[in-house]
């Protein structure tokens, strides 16, 4: 009867895990839908294109060697597709039902590479609009290989840093990944933003901030709200379990949290934009939303209901004034990604300790400087690398063209082109 008790838990927990997986996953239309609102129609296919391509990338990437380099997993997966019932059972027998995992390894693969190809999401809207193509494409092989992973085996695989210390013993929690996953993914686009450079005709000589409107903000709109949803299978999943009263009520806090702190960031993102610039802004109202999901992605178990919504309104408020900021120091982002993923995610590491007494401030700031100082380092050394052999930004002619048809041969709206 317990090993039959057992089965049920691991089979309700694997699919939970699956089902969480395939939700994060799904957020990959929505950074996809999002970016090509948000850029100018003559650079939607080669986005669109990217994201695609990524996370293709991503998923081989991590299967090849990223896993491993996290986790000890093995190459190529080697032991994880495998399934020794017997040796199940003998674990559950042992340690009963509250040892690390109730889930199949493969699930855990599953879930963890569709983290990765998020954090590569992130870089594809900030290098918008006048990067190469396969340039980028080279990168993201680099950053899914081995720069996400190695970051990823000090914080979640709990290894120590490169033989120094470990952030764990330091008091370091970061639940769902607003450092592992979106600060990470922010340090490796600004990187690349600043070597890039800015878009022509983004700033004027004299300091003045040019306007760039998006093409489609139907489709921007549409991809907050995917991403808004598939944030549900990002935090939920991080509980890792669903098969028993606890973790299941556990699950239920997460979820509530996760939807509050969206709203509580859109609203006073709105507000915001609505004090400092007279008008609705929608661009700020949607990237508030996704700012109050990063704030609370770090810790969404512990706080209250309350607490989570005044959280989100602090990364909603702060996201705006992010992005004001970063125009004013001439780094352009189209769709103000390192706003939302980097400076929001390193709030919502400080505020882990507010409700989460496991942690420490000291813990998340060495846990903070640690994954953004290495991987920036890392990523402006392959950017920098690749501008050197390959170049990374399209030339004048071609940016004044359009991606589309210098990088993919073919427009995404060509009734609507002139020619």
């Amino acid at each position: 009867m317990e090993n039959q008790i057992f089965q049920l838990q691991y089979a309700i927990d694997t699919f939970y895990f699956l089902v969480c997986g395939a939700l994060v996953m799904w957020m990959a239309a929505g950074f996809a839908m999002l970016e090509a609102g948000l850029v100018r129609s003559k650079n939607t296919t080669e986005i669109l294109t990217k994201n695609v391509a990524l996370f293709a990338i991503a998923c081989i990437m991590y299967l090849v060697c990223g896993y491993a380099i996290m986790y000890d997993g093995g190459w190529l997966l080697n032991g994880i597709e495998t399934f020794d019932l017997e040796g199940v059972l003998a674990s559950s027998a042992e340690n009963g039902f509250e040892g690390d995992s109730v889930y199949s390894g493969a699930s855990d693969f599953f879930f963890q590479v569709v983290f990765v190809a998020t954090a590569m999401s992130i870089v594809s809207g900030a290098v918008a609009e006048r990067m190469k193509l396969w340039s980028f494409l080279v990168f993201a092989v680099v950053m899914t290989g081995v720069i996400y992973p190695l970051e990823g085996s000090w914080t979640w695989g709990g290894k120590e840093v490169f033989g120094l210390y470990n952030l764990g013993d330091l008091g370091f929690s970061d639940f769902a990944g607003s450092g592992i996953v979106h600060m990470a993914g922010a340090a490796a686009a600004l990187a690349g933003v600043l070597l890039l450079g800015a878009r022509k005709g983004k700033y004027g000589p004299n300091g003045e901030v040019y306007a760039i409107p998006g093409a489609n903000l139907p489709l921007a709109t549409l991809g907050t709200f995917i991403l808004w949803m598939g944030w549900f299978g990002f935090n939920g999943g991080s509980v890792l379990k669903l098969g028993d009263a606890a973790n299941a009520h556990s699950v239920a806090m997460v979820f509530l949290n996760t939807n509050t702190a969206a709203a509580g960031g859109a609203v006073a993102a709105l507000i915001t934009g609505r004090i400092l610039f007279g008008k609705a802004d929608l661009t700020m109202l949607l990237n508030g939303a996704l700012a109050g999901l990063v704030a609370i992605t770090a810790e969404p178990s512990t706080p209250t209901a309350l607490q989570a919504t005044l959280f989100g309104a602090i990364g909603g408020v702060l996201v705006v004034f992010s992005i004001i900021t970063l125009d004013k120091l001439k780094i352009d982002d189209p769709v103000g990604a390192i706003s939302v993923h980097g400076v929001v995610g390193l709030l919502g590491l400080l505020l882990v300790p507010v409700t989460n007494d496991g942690s420490s401030f000291s813990g998340q700031l060495i846990g903070a400087a640690t994954i953004f100082g290495w991987v920036f380092a890392a990523s402006f050394a392959a950017w920098f690398a690749l501008k050197l052999i390959t170049g990374i930004r399209v030339t004048e002619e071609e940016e004044q063209q359009g991606v589309d048809l210098t990088e993919c041969g073919m427009e995404a709206y060509p009734e609507f082109m002139s020619k």
